[in-house]
């Protein structure tokens, strides 16, 4: 179930949800508006010849209350809000309308875990063929909550956890198994 703004506010209010800093213009009938932040990461293009998914990923930080994103260009963004779930609930990160009306898209993989604590960082893709002015402190995306029927049995605990600022892929890390031949 989709939280209202009632019930966000009340979650808010008892600390069983924290979201800060926060304004009350962030509160909207069935989210909260999340701000955009001043760190961002790009992939530093000229120490790799190409992304893989089992080795680490270069970055190259970039700082500033005002960025500019090149058409068609992927940048790592951070909201200016941290955020803890608790146990019973989840998070869908969703583009503001009017972001994705100038072609900027929005995505965080979409979901953010029960359990999860930190800084959410954002994957931007300008989709426009002009480039797009940032500017921290902008509403960006909105975190639509979601009430679970049970607390989860095992609350995120994964290898983003606690993230300040914009993290790069940690994909690197994963222990799959890898298939037999």
């Amino acid at each position: 179930m989709i939280l209202s703004d009632g019930t966000i506010a009340r979650l808010l209010k008892s600390g069983e949800l924290k979201v800060s800093p926060l304004t009350d213009e962030s509160i909207q009938p069935a989210s909260i508006d999340l701000r955009l932040g001043s760190h961002y990461l790009t992939v530093e293009s000229s120490k790799m010849d190409c992304i893989s998914l089992s080795s680490k990923i270069e970055y190259r930080e970039l700082k500033g209350d005002v960025l500019t994103i090149p058409p068609h260009s992927f940048l790592l963004a951070t909201t200016m809000e941290s955020v803890e779930l608790p146990d019973n609930m989840t998070a869908f990160v969703e583009g503001r309308s009017s972001v994705g009306r100038i072609g900027l898209f929005i995505q965080n993989a979409g979901w953010v875990d029960p359990g999860f604590k930190g800084q959410i960082t954002l994957e931007l893709y300008n989709a426009n063929s002009l480039p797009i002015r940032l500017e921290s402190g902008r509403r960006i995306c909105q975190l639509v909550l979601c009430s679970m029927d049970k607390p989860a049995l095992k609350p995120y605990a994964g290898k983003y956890q606690g993230q300040t600022l914009s993290t790069g892929s940690l994909i690197f890390k994963d222990s799959e198994k890898k298939a037999s031949l």
